[in-house]
């Protein structure tokens, strides 16, 4: 646990103890949330654009696409335990205005390899923050209008962030592509609409309430101590969470930046707007499976990871089948299979987490997930630059078998190191739990590790 979870101050400073929250408050920031997804995402289906208007190799297109992960990162993992210190306003609250600048130096720089990554750089910062610091924010405003209503709320902090995330990703990229491919200015009007968003619901964000009341200065403790998420070490973490975590990516990466640019020849004179079909059919599988989600996630067992990982190995195959027959009805199938893995992937990941923090480290442990997931960016640059020694059928294949390992190894952990809210239980003793039952729940209540 934190240093500011055993001090005397935990009280003062836990989660929703400031100003009443209303029932919709969430809703201001799941929209910056939305917004800042739609400018990271909206990219990605203009790659194929890139390489005709810029000339540009596919290497240096994956690597455009991959540049807003040194953004996301660094934001991820000190705008989560900042917003522990501080409070989670002053951390989301210069999100919107940040990616507007990504996007207006992206409209800016068309041709020029340098202004097109650091537009994706100040992106990522943008999105490395309402990852981290949005998602917590929704979960506490929700759970707080759920303890004024006296209504139990079932975990829909998590299903309404990343829902709200992948929403983001999918509009961002369909709206980019169509704009793209039929507008004028195709190197610019998206990226100008992105702008206008980011300023309106980066202004709607002002309204909204804190939820975690701080300690005065001399009270914090070192900013190295809130920097530390011990949580990182729970045994369920290690087992579950981080051998399913880069495949989020992973998935998303390989349905809508590999197979697009595989199959954008047979794509006749619309391959901008067939790389935003793909991409939008593979994130609304997304969205699907994560309304999904509540059905398929418990906090008894890691079936919601498990079923997460089935998907994935099976989108590998398809992949593959894909990458062989560069046909577009498979591709498009293949995008909508890997699609539906990375949604599962990511609310059960968001899911395990939020079972496992403490709410002093619940910022924390989610960066430092966020930051995992986001390890499955760099899959498109990588097999761009080894698809001179194997084709992209061979390394999908390889994909399939690394898959199915991470899926034995959750597998492996079913029930094992559940958080039970009890300093001694299987969290600490590293027993598997053999006495909750299991069934079909969605409820992310307060079961913390002690």
């Amino acid at each position: 646990m934190s240093a500011a979870a055993s001090s005397p101050t935990s009280e003062a400073s836990a989660p929703g103890a400031s100003a009443a929250v209303g029932p919709r408050a969430w809703l201001a920031v799941a929209a910056v949330m939305f917004a800042v997804a739609w400018g990271g995402n909206e990219f990605t289906p203009l790659l194929v654009m890139y390489r005709e208007v810029g000339h540009f190799s596919a290497v240096t297109v994956d690597a455009l696409l991959a540049a807003y992960v040194l953004g996301i990162v660094p934001a991820l993992l000190l705008g989560g335990p900042l917003s522990d210190r501080y409070g989670r306003r002053p951390l989301l609250l210069p999100a919107a205005p940040i990616a507007l600048a990504g996007s207006l130096v992206l409209a800016a720089g068309e041709s020029s390899a340098a202004l097109l990554a650091t537009g994706r750089v100040l992106c990522g910062v943008a999105l490395g923050l309402v990852m981290a610091v949005g998602t917590t924010w929704v979960k506490e405003l929700s759970d707080a209008a759920a303890r004024a209503s006296g209504v139990p709320d079932g975990g829909s902090g998590a299903r309404r962030a990343g829902l709200a995330l992948t929403l983001g990703f999918l509009v961002g990229a369909g709206v980019a592509a169509v704009l793209a491919q039929w507008a004028p200015w195709p190197a610019h009007t998206a990226y100008l609409l992105h702008a206008a968003l980011a300023v309106a619901t980066g202004v709607w964000l002002l309204g909204v309430p804190e939820t975690r009341v701080v300690p005065d200065g001399g009270a914090r403790g070192r900013l190295r101590d809130d920097l530390r998420v011990p949580a990182v070490a729970h045994r369920r973490f290690l087992r579950v969470v981080v051998p399913v975590a880069p495949w989020v990516f992973g998935c998303a990466g390989s349905a809508y930046a590999v197979l697009p640019g595989l199959v954008s020849a047979s794509a006749g004179n619309a391959p901008i707007a067939f790389s935003g079909l793909m991409t939008v059919l593979g994130l609304g599988c997304g969205v699907g499976i994560q309304v999904l989600g509540r059905l398929i996630d418990t906090r008894h067992s890691a079936r919601a990871s498990v079923v997460a990982m089935s998907i994935v190995v099976v989108g590998m195959g398809f992949g593959a089948y894909a990458s062989a027959r560069l046909d577009l009805p498979t591709a498009l199938v293949a995008a909508m299979v890997l699609g539906a893995g990375y949604g599962l992937a990511l609310v059960a990941g968001l899911s395990e987490v939020q079972r496992i923090a403490t709410p002093d480290d619940l910022a924390g442990l989610t960066a430092v997930y966020y930051s995992l997931t986001y390890i499955g960016f760099c899959v498109p640059v990588a097999l761009a630059a080894l698809s001179v020694r194997w084709t992209y059928a061979q390394m999908f294949l390889g994909g399939l078998v690394i898959a199915a390992v991470c899926l034995v190894i959750v597998a492996t952990a079913w029930r094992a190191h559940l958080p039970t809210g009890e300093p001694d239980a299987a969290a600490t003793s590293g027993e598997t739990d053999r006495t909750a039952p299991t069934g079909a729940n969605g409820a992310l209540e307060a079961s913390r590790m002690g």
